[in-house]
Formats: structure tokens, C-alpha cells, sequence
């Protein structure tokens, strides 16, 4: 620890990342990536021009990819704020109408990175308890707030919540802002993005990192009425004023406008959930109802979650788990292609066969 370092710099306990080890012929199912790569679009997008112009800055407002993000959610160019990536943009809404005007509400098992925003920008928090099926009642965000923050589907249980209960919440509480983290929202869900031209306190962020397979591109967007979308801008704009490079506008842009391509991919994601579930579900496990691209699962008594976890990266498959309270006894295991499944289950089923 630096005699330099602040005093929010000692405190704070960063966000911690799932692995990203260099192991050859690993089975990574640990970080929700997609099991397929990009549209073949990317590809043509990424050409020698592409190359060429790298010399000079890139838009700063991303427009091209902006009216496409606006065009395929049937919103005006105003209403989109582009970003490096959601977790950029999440950190740029937590400055913008959250650092010093109130309480955040948001799932006591959530994502992970918005206790540490809480922290990082000095915003007070208060956790909602999910029910006991790990499901996320809307109808309990109640009291004094500056805005309410939850995934849909949630993360890292994969329950997600219905359109109408999040417009009731927006009824219900017209003058605190509510984000709706969708990062995981096309394999099952239905977005809120329909609902931000009627709701002045709606901001939807996603990301083009899950199934639109550019997680290492770092693309991520916010949707929302102009007011709310020119705070964001201000943000960027005293911070980054050029925060997609050329190459991702390109990237990105080339992704949304191949709809068979994404269609298909989600719906083979789709399929291998549920293939996987079934047969876990057989081997014992329990496990939870996915709307995502990732499963949450406990397994059967005679093992717990924390030894099978180490038991597969022994067999170089990697899964995911969180030594933490109410979820320690499951795992999150991503959806991979169907032959890494079928590895997977075939290891697992090995394993409690050694464990009887």
C-alpha cells in the first residue's frame, strides 16, 4: 500500500474478473462468453480501409453504430449513448445521477461490480433481499432511493424478471431512475428498451460482448430519453470523448445488422441450455430456471460446489464459483458449444461416479 494512494483507493474491494488462464485445450466456462464466434460481417468491416484510417480519431459519438443501435430498437439516434463496453457505461450512470444524490437500491446476489461502483463514487446502497428461489420481486424496492439498478436476467442466478413488473416499478416510482441491466437479455428475455420512450426514468444498458460475441471488442450502450442520454454524454465528455476506437465501431456495426446470424446463435445458445439442464438436472443437481446464456446450479449433496469446481479445472474445464453467502453451495456454468457440453457432462457424470 502506497503512502500516495486515497483514502477510496485503500478502502475499496475491486471488482474481481473471471479467469482468464492460457492453458491449451481448456474448456472456459467461467465467464459467459459466447460459445460462437462473430458474425461473418465483422470480418468483411475489419478490411484494409478499415486498417488505413486507424491514423485518424474515430467519431466521437460513434453515429453510424448509434443509428444502427437506434434503428433496431425502433428508437431516435438521441436516445442511444455508446460506451467501452457496459461496465464503462454503468460507471458513467453512477457519476452521472447517482454520486451525491441518494441511495442505490439493488439485488443482494447481483452482479458484483455494483457494490464496487457504490464505493468507488461514494454512493450509499442498500441491498434487497432475492425471495428464497432466488427470484427478484420488484414490488420490494421500496423507500427513499436515487435509483434502483438490477441485471435481467439477474446474474448470477439467471431468473429473469417480466417486462410488465418492470414498468409497474416504473410507475410506482416515477422520480427515482431505474437501470435495467440487460447483458444477458436475448437469450429469453424481453428487453425494456419499448418501454424508454414512455418512461423518463428508464436507462437500459447492454452490451455487445454476450451474444452478440464481441466481448473482446468492449462495446456496450445505454438506452433513454434525451435528458438522461445528455448527462451520460457530459459524463464521457469531461472523462474520454473518444471511447470506441474505429475498428469496434466497425465491428459492432457489421454485428447488429446481421439479424439471421444473431438469431441463430441465440437460438442454438437456447437449445444447449436447455440439453444441459435436462441432463444435470438428472444427474441430480439442482437447477435453477436460465433466461441467459449461463446456468446456475447446485449439485447433489455428496458433493459440494466449491470440490467439484476444483475437481474440473483439474480436468481443464473451467466453471465459476462464488464463495458467498446463500450461493455457495452452487455453481455458474456458461453454455458453451454442444461438444464442450457434452464434455462437461460426461466429466461431471465421471465425478459422482467416483464420489458414491
Amino acid at each position: 500500500m502506497s503512502k500516495f494512494w486515497s483514502q477510496v483507493i485503500r478502502q475499496i474491494e475491486p471488482y474481481v474478473p473471471g479467469e482468464q488462464p492460457q492453458i491449451a485445450g481448456l474448456i472456459k466456462l467461467n465467464t459467459n462468453e459466447s460459445p460462437y464466434p462473430p458474425s461473418p460481417e465483422v470480418a468483411k468491416a475489419i478490411d484494409t480501409d478499415a486498417i488505413e484510417q486507424l491514423r485518424l480519431y474515430p467519431d466521437p459519438n460513434a453515429t453510424e453504430l448509434s443509428q444502427a443501435v437506434a434503428d433496431y430498437y425502433q428508437l431516435d439516434l438521441g436516445q442511444v449513448f455508446m460506451g467501452n463496453g457496459s461496465d464503462e457505461v454503468l460507471a458513467q450512470l453512477f457519476m452521472a445521477f447517482l454520486q451525491g444524490r441518494g441511495t442505490l437500491l439493488y439485488p443482494d446476489i447481483s452482479y458484483s461490480f455494483y457494490p464496487v461502483y457504490c464505493q468507488l463514487f461514494g454512493v450509499p446502497s442498500k441491498t434487497i433481499a432475492l425471495q428464497n428461489d432466488f427470484s427478484l420481486a420488484l414490488a420490494d424496492y421500496q423507500g427513499e432511493a436515487a435509483g434502483i439498478i438490477f441485471p435481467n436476467p439477474n446474474a448470477p442466478t439467471g431468473i429473469g424478471v417480466a417486462l410488465d413488473e418492470i414498468e409497474a416499478l416504473l410507475q410506482a416510482r416515477p422520480d427515482t431512475l431505474v437501470v435495467v441491466d440487460e447483458a444477458y437479455i436475448d437469450f429469453g428475455g424481453q428487453s425494456a428498451a419499448s418501454l424508454v420512450p414512455r418512461y423518463d426514468n428508464l436507462l437500459v444498458v447492454q452490451t455487445f460482448s454476450k451474444s452478440r460475441a464481441l466481448a473482446g471488442m468492449r462495446v456496450g450502450f445505454a438506452l433513454g430519453q434525451r435528458n438522461l442520454i445528455e448527462a451520460l454524454e457530459r459524463v464521457k465528455n469531461s472523462f474520454n470523448s473518444y471511447p470506441l476506437d474505429r475498428l469496434a465501431q466497425r465491428a459492432a456495426t457489421a454485428a447488429i445488422k446481421d439479424e439471421s446470424y444473431f438469431q441463430r446463435c441465440c437460438a442454438k445458445v437456447i437449445a444447449t441450455r436447455t440439453r444441459m439442464s435436462d441432463a444435470l438436472t438428472e444427474l441430480g443437481f439442482n437447477v435453477l430456471p436460465s433466461q441467459a446464456n449461463f446456468i446456475f446450479a447446485k449439485p447433489p449433496a455428496r458433493i459440494t460446489a466449491e470440490a467439484l469446481a476444483a475437481q474440473l479445472r483439474q480436468q481443464k474445464i473451467l466453471v465459476r464459483y462464488f464463495n458467498q453467502d446463500r450461493i455457495s453451495d452452487y455453481l455458474r456454468i456458461s453454455v458453451g458449444t454442444d461438444a464442450e457440453i457434452d464434455t462437461l457432462l460426461r466429466v461431471i457424470k465421471g465425478l459422482l461416479s467416483d464420489d458414491r
